[in-house]
């Protein structure tokens, strides 16, 4: 029996790096997969991807910094799908780097806006269905950055601090529910945010980067699917308003 059979699940950000890991072991598992992201060139491939695991996919463009255009989304969902089981609310972006007293106010707003605003947006909608059926384990993407500083991105550090504080309160709040709430704070993994952000393409910048991490390398969105499998899954009943940290040992240090 595959572990997400006949589940709807709901991913942001799905069409390039964790999301779309995610997406594919979700379908992998048997899993209905809604992605919802902005329309971009990787917008077939993706899919085709995600389909070649299950045919039932299908994609919603949506940007998750709008309250109306994510209530839209999981409306879209419901009606396609008939239910939604699991969400993974992934979206995020990485931001302009700078000291807070050099940082604009929009570009403090923007990572704000799509990181920490996107998560409520989408877990506001989430639990408003979800409560009907008493039922669902939401996810949400936090980092190693949402429980240690990291200068020079203090807006992404701050969104991602505030991700595991809404995850913990929202845990709290529907646990009797029969809706778990967790979290997952990866470690710095090799997709194309750390390309954006002058990481990956620099090779000092990115030794220095890795040698943060005990185990000696980036991790790989593959590493995270596996552990939002398993906070999607039954196998983790037990399990909810814990933030799970795959990071190669960084915040062992």
């Amino acid at each position: 029996m595959k572990k997400l059979e006949n589940k709807s699940v709901f991913i942001t950000d799905g069409l390039s790096g964790i999301g779309k890991a995610c997406a594919i072991a979700a379908a992998k598992e048997g899993a209905n997969v809604a992605v919802a992201d902005l329309k971009s060139s990787d917008l077939v491939r993706a899919m085709e991807e995600i389909k070649k695991e299950n045919p039932k996919a299908i994609f919603i463009e949506c940007d998750v910094s709008s309250f109306t255009a994510v209530k839209s989304a999981i409306e879209t969902v419901v009606k396609t799908f008939g239910t939604l089981d699991i969400a993974l609310n992934n979206a995020g972006i990485g931001g302009d780097a700078n000291r807070v007293g050099e940082m604009s106010e929009e570009a403090w707003l923007k990572v704000i806006g799509v990181n920490l605003n996107g998560v409520f947006n989408c877990m506001h909608h989430e639990l408003e269905y979800m409560l009907t059926k008493k039922s669902g384990s939401i996810i949400n993407m936090s980092s190693i950055l949402g429980k240690v500083g990291f200068a020079l991105s203090s807006h992404y550090v701050a969104a991602k601090h505030g991700v595991i504080g809404l995850t913990q309160a929202a845990a709290l709040e529907y646990a009797t529910d029969g809706i778990r709430v967790n979290a997952i704070s990866p470690g710095f993994i090799e997709t194309p945010l750390l390309v954006k952000g002058g990481i990956s393409d620099k090779p000092e910048v990115k030794q220095f980067v890795i040698s943060k991490h005990p185990i000696g390398r980036f991790g790989t969105s593959e590493e995270i699917a596996a552990g939002f499998i398993f906070l999607a899954s039954s196998d983790s009943s037990f399990i909810t308003g814990t933030a799970l940290e795959i990071d190669g040992g960084y915040l062992a240090q």
